[in-house]
C-alpha cells in the first residue's frame, strides 16, 4: 500500500512534513501489542506533532497505552509550553479558517460560484479557502459532522468493549479502529488537504500487515483516490481554484471516494467488532444451556 500510494500522491509526499508524523502513528499500532506503554507515548508524541496521531489510541484496549500517552503528553506539552512560548497558538486559529476549496464542504461553493455567489478564494491560514457569504454556516455544519463522527466512534468503543476480547484480533482492530477514525474525521473536516492522504495511506499499510484486517476495500478506495487528488493537486490545481467543470468533477470523485471509503470502513468495523461479538456470546450461550441440558438426570427432564 505504502509503495504504490507515494507514487500516487506525487510531489506532496517529499514536500510536506506528514511523513514523519505518519511514521510516529505507524510505529504506535505495529508496538501496541507487545509494547503498549510504549504505543501510547508514541501516540502522545504525534498528537503533539499533529494531533491526528491520538486517534490511533481509539481501538487499542488496556489501561496501559492510555495511561502511556496522558503522562507522556502531559510531561511533553509542559516542556513545549515552557521552552518554546506560543507553541500552543496553533490552535486558536482555528476558529478564523474558512472552508478550503478541496474539502467536502467547499463543492456547495464550488457550485454556488455558477449561480452567483460573490464570495471568493483568497490565501487564509496557509491554504487557498472559501470566504464570505455562509462560509461560517458550512463551516458549523462541518464541525457538526465531526462532532457525529465523534459520537459514533465513542459508541463502537463502547460496544466494542462490552465483548470478549480476542488476542488474535487486538492488533488489527487496533490498527481498523485509527484508520477508520482518522477517515471519518478527514472527510468531515473544514480542509482536506493532500498531504491528508499521506496519513490514510500509512494507516492502510498497517491495516494491510494483518490477514484479519476487513479494511481492504476502505483502503483501496483510499488508493483511487490518491490517484485522483494527484491530478487535482498539484496538475489541475488551477481548475480547482477557480471551479470549472474539470475542476469540480475531480473533486465530486475524489470526495466521493472518501465518503464511501468512511462509510464501507465504518460498517466492516462494526461487523467485525460489535456483531461478531454478539454472535460468539450468543453462540457460547447456547453451548452452556445444551452441556447443562445433557447433565441433567432424566427424572429431573
Amino acid at each position: 500500500v505504502w509503495v504504490v500510494g507515494v507514487p500516487l500522491l506525487g510531489p506532496t509526499v517529499y514536500a510536506r512534513y506528514d511523513v514523519m508524523v505518519t511514521a510516529v502513528a505507524v510505529a504506535a499500532l505495529v508496538l501496541a501489542g507487545r509494547h503498549p506503554r510504549v504505543a501510547g507515548g508514541l501516540a502522545a508524541l504525534g498528537a503533539l506533532l499533529k494531533v491526528w496521531p491520538a486517534l490511533v489510541l481509539l481501538g487499542m484496549r488496556g489501561r496501559a497505552p492510555w495511561v502511556a500517552a496522558v503522562l507522556s503528553g502531559a510531561g511533553l506539552a509542559a516542556v513545549f509550553a515552557v521552552s518554546m512560548p506560543g507553541s500552543f497558538a496553533f490552535l486558536t486559529f482555528q476558529r478564523e479558517r474558512g472552508i478550503e476549496v478541496e474539502s467536502l464542504g467547499s463543492l456547495v461553493f464550488h457550485v454556488a460560484r455558477h449561480f452567483g455567489w460573490e464570495g471568493g478564494v483568497l490565501l487564509n491560514y496557509g491554504s487557498m479557502e472559501f470566504l464570505g457569504a455562509h462560509v461560517g454556516t458550512v463551516g458549523t455544519v462541518s464541525l457538526g459532522l465531526s462532532a457525529v463522527a465523534f459520537g459514533w466512534l465513542l459508541l463502537w468503543r463502547l460496544a466494542a468493549a462490552r465483548r470478549p476480547a480476542r488476542p488474535r484480533s487486538a492488533a488489527h482492530t487496533a490498527a481498523d479502529a485509527a484508520f477508520v477514525a482518522v477517515l471519518m474525521f478527514t472527510v468531515t473536516s473544514r480542509v482536506i488537504s493532500p498531504q491528508y492522504l499521506v496519513w490514510l495511506i500509512g494507516l492502510g499499510a498497517v491495516c494491510w500487515c494483518f490477514r484479519a484486517s476487513r479494511m481492504r476495500v476502505p483502503v483501496t478506495l483510499v488508493l483511487v483516490a490518491s490517484l485522483v487528488t494527484v491530478l487535482e493537486f498539484p496538475l489541475l490545481f488551477g481548475d480547482v481554484v477557480t471551479s470549472t467543470p474539470l475542476g469540480i468533477a475531480l473533486l465530486f470523485v475524489r470526495n466521493g471516494l472518501l465518503v464511501a471509503a468512511s462509510v464501507v470502513g465504518a460498517r466492516a468495523l462494526w461487523r467485525d467488532t460489535v456483531r461478531r461479538g454478539r454472535r460468539e456470546a450468543a453462540g457460547g450461550s447456547g453451548r452452556v444451556s445444551r452441556a447443562a441440558s445433557a447433565d441433567t438426570p432424566a427424572s429431573a427432564q
